[in-house]
């Protein structure tokens, strides 16, 4: 189990070459209600249906009422498309779904 104050480094597919270390445990609970909510085909489900979906999968005691929710999805969103785990549609609004690995 991770401990208060442990970093993990995560990318942005929109900022190639860079990193930056955010709270480990917050990542992983993001992450680990995000993925299960996502289809596996595009065009998948647009970013407020995911967190609108994964919202109930969150950990009360890492996100209190949902608190920062959005601004975590998005964070893992962008670093978990960064090593091609999820993908985004060219539509609009923009979807996001699961690549098959």
């Amino acid at each position: 189990m991770s401990k208060a104050g442990d970093k993990i480094e995560v990318e942005n597919i929109n900022t190639p070459n860079r990193t930056e270390r955010v709270d480990r445990v917050k990542y992983m609970a993001m992450r680990e209600a995000l993925l299960p909510v996502l289809p596996t085909t595009p065009p998948g489900m647009t970013v407020a249906e995911a967190k609108s979906a994964l919202l109930e999968h969150l950990s009360e005691d890492v996100f209190p009422g949902g608190a920062k929710a959005g601004w975590w999805l998005k964070t893992v969103q962008l670093d978990l498309e960064a090593k091609d785990v999820i993908a985004r549609s060219p539509t609009k609004p923009m979807r996001i779904y699961r690549c098959k690995t």
